[in-house]
């Protein structure tokens, strides 16, 4: 029992020795710097995480539609009666739902056989105005069934937001490029005019719309009655008019003559 309990304190204390012992320089150099890097790496990696979701975040700003600055209706097509051989006509409604006076523009793959009345204006916030756009359509081709033809004319819509009110010229589109965004490019699609349905009774009603809209602007504005112009010389405007109309009148007799 003696020799067992020697033996018993001699591996203790070999034991206690051995923690008593300092560390080793090596030793205490690699935990430093394996616990420095790992101090450092959430850090490294946290940068890289940040600037890649920066870089996410511009992509997908480059990737967002456009804000719109017109609503049209209708939204991306032109409603066209299929009349083969004749020139015919479809209308769109173009309404500024910004909060600045905007200028929208007509733009055609074709046109030669294609033209819009009026081919760009300026509107006020909130103000519409009912386009008409004319188009030839052409007789098919290969014995073709009239309407299964495909038309591939399409016209495209700009818009150019405007500090203020000013006269509409097309080189402001020109002037401006960096400014000008595409609202929307609109494709043809034909109507059977012997055959109603809703799409082509909302097109005659339109149309009608913006006939009625251009006879308003030719009526001459009401008269207020005479004004006095200068040390009060009174003119009648109505017989300004008159003279105006008399002499255009003669210019196209001569012209037509």
């Amino acid at each position: 029992m003696a020799i067992e309990t020697d033996q018993k304190s001699s591996y203790d204390g070999k034991v206690w020795g051995f923690f008593k012992l300092p560390f080793r320089q090596t030793g205490n150099t690699s935990t430093t710097t394996s616990s420095s890097s790992a101090q450092t790496q959430p850090h490294l990696e946290g940068s890289d995480h940040h600037a890649s979701a920066n870089s996410v975040s511009s992509v997908a700003k480059s990737l967002l539609p456009t804000r719109r600055r017109l609503k049209l209706d209708p939204a991306n097509k032109l409603y066209f009666p299929y009349e083969p051989g004749k020139q015919v006509r479809s209308a769109v409604r173009i309404k500024n739902t910004s909060k600045s006076y905007t200028a929208f523009k007509f733009q055609t793959t074709a046109p030669k056989s294609c033209f819009m009345r009026p081919p760009g204006a300026i509107l006020a916030p909130g103000e519409s105005i009912i386009a008409t756009v004319f188009k030839f359509v052409e007789q098919p081709e290969n014995n073709e069934k009239p309407m299964d033809q495909k038309s591939k004319v399409k016209f495209k819509i700009m818009s150019l937001k405007l500090k203020g009110p000013m006269e509409y010229v097309p080189e402001l589109f020109d002037e401006q490029k960096d400014q000008v965004a595409i609202e929307q490019i609109l494709r043809v699609v034909f109507l059977d005019p012997k055959r109603p349905c809703p799409a082509l009774e909302k097109l005659k009603r339109q149309l009608a719309d913006a006939d009625a809209a251009v006879e308003a602007r030719k009526k001459p504005p009401e008269d207020a009655g005479p004004r006095i112009i200068g040390e009060g010389l009174v003119i009648d405007e109505w017989k300004e008019r008159r003279e105006r109309y008399l002499a255009r009148q003669q210019i196209e007799g001569v012209d037509s003559a």
